[in-house]
């Protein structure tokens, strides 16, 4: 049995990718920290970006690990280009699994981007493992497990947002839990 933490990052100052955590951002993430405490985490890994690091910064310290970057774990790009429709756009990807924009990866691209992440971690000898990405990322790897997990799901995540997923020898033998609260 294997458990990954699948985690949103905290509240933070924009979506570049040196977007420093708001005060609020940092205060999640010492709650995130206690939230994860007792869940006997035996690697962190995170997005490359400072978000996501500073997200578990304080579980890092807490467990005494390191935090490996991975930057598969990095944010969606959806578009090269500004769009005031930018919600629209991600819903129709979220439909077509194929669709993108220029300068874009399309949903597929970005799912099996994240997974190849998550396929390398269940390979790893750790059985609880924390893993911060993003939140659309994050929909999209979920989506990967239960294909109720899209859109709507991405609409509701917070910041942060912790998804339990606890796979029993395979990814078909799964349970999927949000445990933030």
């Amino acid at each position: 049995m294997k458990t990954i933490y699948l985690i949103r990052h905290c509240q933070a100052h924009g979506q570049h990718p040196d977007a420093p955590l708001t005060d609020e951002g940092r205060r999640q993430a010492d709650v995130l920290a206690s939230c994860l405490a007792g869940r006997n985490i035996e690697r962190i890994v995170s997005s490359t970006y400072a978000r996501a690091v500073s997200s578990v910064s304080p579980l890092a310290r807490q467990t005494r690990l390191s935090i490996d970057t991975d930057p598969r774990l990095c944010e969606r790009i959806l578009s090269g280009e500004n769009a005031d429709h930018w919600m629209d756009m991600l819903r129709r990807t979220f439909t077509d699994m194929d669709l993108s924009y220029p300068g874009g990866e399309s949903s597929r691209e970005a799912a099996d981007r994240g997974m190849s992440s998550i396929s390398a971690l269940l390979e790893r000898p750790e059985t609880n493992i924390a893993v911060v990405t993003h939140g659309n990322l994050m929909s999209l790897i979920l989506n990967r497990f239960d294909d109720r997990f899209g859109y709507e799901t991405w609409t509701k995540l917070t910041n942060p947002d912790v998804y339990e997923l606890v796979l029993h020898g395979h990814q078909k033998d799964k349970a999927i839990r949000r445990i933030w609260t």
